[in-house]
């Protein structure tokens, strides 16, 4: 499952494998003071779908989903229109013509392009990103940039608008699983990175990040393996193409697997 918020239209879009077809689908609620209400499932993808990420396009006021198309084995994306408490889709489009695993989607406000990290799996598991324009309901992509070239896994990206920068965060599978992020620039159709960061030089696994625009943050929560699989938090600050972090912060004593991290631009809080 994964939800993206389409502040244009003041929506909340879900979209998820549905586990009786596989098919992905999508849709659309609205918030109403302590309650939601949902309007009709629409599918996009009527294949076997899993890896399914999002993000919103501000600049054309689109959703756009990726995720790993299983019957055709392909990186795919598919833009959505939202309208009152439904939503439409445009033709899926191939980002990368082989299996792609841990996508992650994030959208670069300042270039108004949307940037999809992941595992390539047919070129060994490593760490690709690739950069989409949408224009009205389809999107194209420039030629893909390697940020890793060992394998990868547990990607998450997250748009730093402070500094202008994506920030790529991952488990280097190439150095004993340790927590790793990367800073991407988007030039045109392109991304270029700079050197590789460790934020945790232990097992790190099911990642998630998010951005504090209101401190110019980058938050990552993850699963530290080596501390009985605790939920650790740690908090990263961009500077040029790098990002140096602050000491971790252990936020469940317990196993936690999953994660997921939201910013609260009203609240100032992740």
């Amino acid at each position: 499952t994964n939800i993206v918020y389409d502040s244009t239209n003041q929506k909340v879009v879900i979209a998820y494998r549905d586990g009786g077809t596989g098919s992905a689908r999508a849709i659309v609620g609205t918030v109403s003071d302590t309650s939601i209400t949902f309007g009709s499932v629409t599918e996009f993808n009527n294949g076997s779908t899993n890896s399914i990420s999002g993000a919103y396009d501000s600049t054309n006021g689109k959703v756009v989903f990726a995720y790993r198309d299983i019957g055709d084995d392909n990186g795919m994306a598919v833009v959505g229109t939202v309208s009152g408490t439904s939503i439409s889709f445009g033709t899926e489009v191939s980002f990368n013509d082989g299996t792609v695993q841990y996508v992650s989607s994030t959208f670069d406000s300042t270039n108004g392009k949307v940037v999809i990290s992941y595992q390539d799996f047919e070129h060994s598991q490593q760490g690709r990103a690739v950069v989409g324009t949408v224009s009205g309901t389809s999107i194209t992509f420039g030629s893909d940039a390697t940020f890793d070239d060992g394998a990868v896994q547990f990607v998450s990206s997250t748009f730093d608008s402070t500094n202008q920068k994506v920030v790529i965060v991952y488990a280097d599978l190439g150095n004993s699983n340790y927590g790793t992020a990367i800073v991407g620039t988007v030039t045109g159709t392109g991304i270029t990175f700079g050197s590789e960061c460790i934020f945790r030089t232990g097992s790190t696994h099911e990642i998630s990040s998010t951005f504090d625009s209101t401190n110019s943050k980058v938050v990552i929560a993850y699963n530290d393996y080596d501390n009985s699989q605790y939920g650790t938090a740690i908090v990263g600050t961009v500077t040029g193409v790098g990002i140096t972090f602050s000491p971790e912060v252990v936020y469940n004593t317990a196993q936690t697997n999953h994660n997921s991290t939201t910013y609260d631009s009203t609240n100032g809080k992740v």
